[in-house]
C-alpha cells in the first residue's frame, strides 16, 4: 500500500480524465432503453407493474465534451464532498457526511506509467477492494467526476457565471413530498414519483441580478464496461425527464456515466438534451427573504395531442408562477450546504424547510459522528477561515482533514444575507478559480478551493504548523 505521504502528494496531481460523448453513444443509449422498455412491457402483461418509463427524449452529444479534462484527485473528492452534506444518510451521522469522500484518498492514482497522464484507480485500491465496496465507490467517485466536468461545461457555456450545486431531493423536499412519511404526502392526493425518477441534483447557474439558469443533472458509475454505462445512462434519462421547468419538454438537462475501469483509464460519458437551461426569472427581488414550505402535488401536465385534454403524468413540475420561490429554494439550500459543510448545523437548518430537514441539522449529534464548527483563524489563501476538523486513518497514517470558508463569507451566511455572499463570491471567482488546488507547505499537504468559498484540506496528523 502507498504510504500516506505519497498519497497526499499524489492528491495534487494533475492527470487527464477521458470524457466519451457522441452520437454513437447517444444511439447505444436509446438502445438500452428501448431493451429495458421492452422487459418492463412484457413484465407489465405478465404480472402487472408501471411498464415503460418516460424518458427525456432527444438525449445529443455535448458539444465539445469529448477528450479530456485535466483536473486531481482532490479536486474529484472536494466535488464529492460538497455534494453529501445535506444528504441525511443517517441520523448517527449527524453533520459528518461530507467526510465520507475521505475514504477513496488511495484510490485514485494519477501517476501511473500505463496511463500515460490519465487518472486511473491505484493498484492497491483494486487489490483490497470487496464487492460492495466497488459499488459504493462506483457510485461516489462518478458522483465526484461527473460534478468536476458538469461544473467545467457550465463555466466554459456561461463566463462570468457561477455555478452552484444543489442536491435535488433537498430542494424539491421544499414544495414536494419524497416519501410515504411525509405529512404533506398523507394530506394530499397522487402518487408519489419512484426512485427510478429521482434525479441526483440541480446545477444553477447564476450572476447577480440576473435570472438564474437551471440544469437537472444525474450521475452514475461503474466498475464494469461501456455497455454497463449505457443502461446506467439510459436509467439516468428516465430520472431527468420527471422534472420539469417551465413548459413541457422544454428542460435541457445533463446525465453522465463514469466507468472505474482497473485496466483503462477512468472514462467519464455524458450526453445533454440541449438548450440554454430554463430561467427561473425575473430575478428575485430579495434573496434573502426565507423560503416558505409549499404542498405542490406530484405531477407534470403534459399536452395531449391535436388539442386534447391535458393529462398528468408522474413527475415534478416547477411552474412559471413558482419560479421565483424554486430560485430562493435554490439559493438558500445552496448556502445550507456551505454552512454543513463548516458543521454548523444551527446556520443550515436556517435555510431549510421542515420537509428539507430543518429539525435534523439543529438536533444535537452523537459526538463520536458529528462534526461541529470549532476551527476558527486557521488560513489558506491570506484569508482567515473558519470550519471543522476531522481525524481518520488513511493507510498506515493518522491524517487531520478541515473544511470551512473564509471568516467574512460565513458571517454574511450566520446573518442570512444571501444575496451579499452571492456578490463577495461572484466577484472573487476569477480569483479563486485560478491554482483551485495546491500544496500549502505551511499547512502541510493538500488544499482544494471552490469559488464558492469552499476548503478542503488534509494533512499528518500531529504535524507542526
Amino acid at each position: 500500500m502507498a504510504k500516506s505521504g505519497e498519497a497526499l502528494e499524489d492528491l495534487v496531481k494533475e492527470a487527464a480524465v477521458a470524457i466519451h460523448s457522441s452520437s454513437g453513444l447517444s444511439g447505444k443509449v436509446e438502445e438500452a432503453a428501448a431493451k429495458d422498455d421492452e422487459k418492463r412491457e412484457e413484465k407489465r402483461k405478465d404480472s402487472g407493474g408501471a411498464g415503460a418509463l418516460r424518458r427525456k427524449p432527444g438525449l445529443s452529444p455535448i458539444p465539445g465534451a469529448s477528450g479530456g479534462l485535466v483536473t486531481t484527485p482532490w479536486t474529484v473528492l472536494h466535488a464529492l464532498a460538497r455534494s453529501l452534506t445535506l444528504t441525511r444518510k443517517g441520523a448517527a451521522r449527524g453533520l459528518s457526511e461530507h467526510w465520507g469522500g475521505l475514504k477513496y484518498g488511495l484510490d485514485l492514482s494519477p501517476d501511473s506509467a500505463k496511463a500515460r497522464g490519465h487518472m486511473v484507480l491505484s493498484s492497491d485500491s483494486q487489490s483490497m477492494a470487496s464487492a460492495y465496496y466497488k459499488r459504493l465507490r462506483s457510485d461516489e467517485l462518478g458522483t465526484g467526476f461527473g460534478i468536476v466536468l458538469a461544473e467545467h461545461i457550465l463555466r466554459e457555456r456561461y463566463p462570468g457565471h457561477m455555478v452552484s450545486l444543489i442536491p435535488a431531493d433537498t430542494a424539491l423536499q421544499a414544495g414536494w413530498a419524497l416519501s410515504a412519511s411525509d405529512e404533506r404526502h398523507r394530506k394530499g392526493r397522487g402518487s408519489l414519483p419512484s426512485r427510478q425518477q429521482r434525479l441526483s441534483c440541480f446545477f444553477e447557474v447564476w450572476k447577480p441580478g440576473e435570472p438564474s439558469r437551471v440544469f437537472p443533472v444525474d450521475f452514475r458509475g461503474n466498475h464494469g464496461t461501456p455497455a454497463r454505462v449505457h443502461r446506467q445512462l439510459a436509467d439516468s434519462s428516465a430520472r431527468v425527464e420527471a422534472v420539469h421547468i417551465g413548459p413541457w419538454n422544454r428542460t435541457p438537462c445533463m446525465v453522465f456515466g463514469t466507468v472505474l475501469d482497473t485496466d483503462r483509464p477512468i472514462t467519464v460519458y455524458g450526453l445533454e438534451s440541449p438548450g440554454s437551461g430554463r430561467l427561473l426569472g425575473p430575478p428575485s427581488e430579495n434573496l434573502d427573504r426565507g423560503v416558505e414550505s409549499r404542498h405542490e402535488f406530484p405531477g407534470i401536465n403534459r399536452p395531449a395531442p391535436r388539442g386534447g385534454p391535458v393529462e398528468n403524468v408522474p413527475g415534478f413540475h416547477i411552474k412559471p408562477e413558482n419560479g421565483e420561490w424554486f430560485q430562493r429554494v435554490l439559493a438558500h439550500t445552496a448556502v445550507a450546504g456551505l454552512a454543513a459543510f463548516t458543521g454548523d448545523g444551527e446556520a443550515a437548518s436556517g435555510y431549510l424547510t421542515e420537509g428539507q430537514g430543518k429539525k435534523y441539522f439543529s438536533a444535537y449529534a452523537h459526538s463520536a459522528t458529528g462534526s461541529i464548527r470549532n476551527v476558527h483563524g486557521e488560513e489558506f489563501f491570506g484569508l482567515p477561515f473558519t470550519g471543522t476538523d476531522h481525524v481518520f486513518r488513511l493507510g498506515d497514517k493518522r491524517l487531520d482533514a478541515f473544511s470551512g470558508v473564509p471568516e467574512y463569507l460565513f458571517d454574511l451566511v450566520e446573518g442570512k444575507k444571501v444575496e451579499q455572499y452571492r456578490r463577495e463570491v461572484h466577484a472573487r471567482m476569477a480569483e479563486w478559480s485560478e491554482k483551485p488546488v495546491i500544496w500549502d507547505e505551511r499547512w502541510g499537504g493538500p488544499v482544494s478551493r471552490h469559488p464558492d468559498g469552499s476548503v478542503l484540506a488534509i494533512r499528518p496528523l500531529h504535524r507542526s504548523t
